[in-house]
C-alpha cells in the first residue's frame, strides 16, 4: 500500500526501509492504522508463489501451511482455490501470517512481516496422506527453523518415495542453521536451490565451484546468478544457463520462486536438467517485469 507521508512508520515502530519480523501487536496497529488506504492483495510466501506458477503450467501442485479464521485467511485459501492449487490448511483462531508492504511518497518500500500461526505447525499435522498424492516435496529454508517438522516432513517424503526439494532462501539463514544443514542436505535432499551468496554462505567457495561441492551432496544443485542465469551441478557435470532476456528488471521480488516453479515442473514432465532450467528462466524473466512476485494473467497466455 502506498502511503500519503512516512509518520505512520514512527506511531507502529518500524524503520522506513527496514524488513522487520513484527509481532501481532504491531500487525494490528498497522491494520488498524493503514484501515483507510488504497492496498493491493495477494497471497504471498516463497513456496506459495512457486505452486502458483507451477499450477498456472498445468502441474498438480498443493501447499500445506497454517492460518487464522480472520478474513485474511479466507482470501488466501481463495486465491488458491482460484489458482487450482490443492490447499492442505491446518485452521486456528486468531489473525492469519502476511507481510504488510508500505511505500513511502519517495518509493522506498518498508516491509513488516507476522509470520502469525504459520511457525506452529507440527510433524503430526503434515501427513503422509497428503504427501501421498505428489511426486516431489518443496520446502523453504526459512522453515528451518522448526527443526523437528524439517526433520519429520523429510523422513516421510522418503518413505514414500518423493524427492525432496530444498531452497536456502537467505544466507543469514544458512549461517544461522549451517550445522542442521550439513546434516540433512546429504541424508534427505535431492535438488537444492540456491543463489550466489546463499552458496558461498554454505561452502565458502564462490558459486562456480560451490556448485561442484554442492553436486556432491545432492542429486542436482542448482545455484542462480540474477540477469546471469544458473549454474547447474549433478554428479561432476555442470551446466551454465545463459542470462536472463530483457534489460533492466523492474522488481526481482519472486524470480527465484518462479524460477523453482519452472525447473520442478519441466523435471515432472520428463525434460532435461537444461530444458526445465530454461523453463524456469523464462517464468523468471517475465516476472522481473512487473512489480510483485505474479505473472500476469496475459502473459501466462503467451507462455502456454
Amino acid at each position: 500500500m502506498r502511503l500519503e507521508n512516512d509518520d505512520v512508520l514512527s506511531e507502529i515502530g518500524i524503520q522506513k526501509g527496514a524488513m522487520d519480523m513484527i509481532n501481532r501487536e504491531q500487525m494490528i496497529a498497522i491494520r488498524t492504522t493503514l484501515a483507510g488506504l488504497p492496498r493491493t492483495q495477494t497471497p504471498g510466501g516463497s513456496v506459495c508463489n512457486t505452486m502458483r506458477s507451477m499450477s498456472s503450467l498445468g502441474a498438480n501442485s498443493g501447499f500445506i501451511g497454517k492460518i487464522g479464521d480472520d478474513s485474511i485467511g479466507g482470501f488466501y485459501e481463495d486465491a488458491l482455490e482460484k489458482a487450482g492449487v490443492s490447499s492442505y490448511f491446518i485452521k486456528t483462531d486468531g489473525l492469519t501470517g502476511s507481510c504488510t508492504v508500505m511505500i513511502s511518497p519517495d518509493g522506498e518500500r518498508t516491509m513488516g512481516t507476522f509470520l502469525g500461526p504459520a511457525p506452529t505447525i507440527t510433524p503430526d499435522e503434515i501427513t503422509e496422506e497428503m504427501l501421498s498424492k505428489y511426486q516431489c516435496i518443496y520446502i523453504e529454508g526459512y522453515l528451518l527453523v522448526n527443526e523437528p517438522l524439517v526433520r519429520s516432513t523429510m523422513e516421510k517424503a522418503k518413505k514414500l518415495g518423493l524427492k525432496v526439494a530444498l531452497d536456502l532462501s537467505n544466507f543469514n539463514i544458512v549461517n544461522a542453521f549451517k550445522g542442521m544443514l550439513e546434516d540433512i542436505i546429504p541424508k534427505y535432499v535431492d535438488i537444492l536451490f540456491s543463489n550466489e551468496s546463499e552458496a558461498e554462505a554454505f561452502t565458502g567457495q564462490k558459486a562456480a565451484e560451490a556448485v561442484h561441492t554442492l553436486s556432491e551432496l545432492v542429486e542436482v544443485s542448482l545455484v542462480t546468478l540474477g540477469k546471469e542465469g544458473a549454474l547447474i551441478g549433478r554428479s561432476w557435470s555442470i551446466f551454465i544457463l545463459s542470462r536472463l532476456r530483457g534489460g533492466k528488471p523492474v522488481d526481482t521480488t519472486g524470480a527465484g520462486d518462479n524460477f523453482a516453479a519452472g525447473f520442478l515442473y519441466g523435471q515432472s514432465i520428463g525434460a532435461s536438467l537444461v530444458q526445465s532450467a530454461r523453463i524456469g528462466s523464462m517464468l523468471a524473466g517475465y516476472v522481473i517485469d512487473v512489480v510483485g512476485p505474479e505473472i500476469p494473467y496475459d502473459k501466462w497466455e503467451q507462455i502456454s
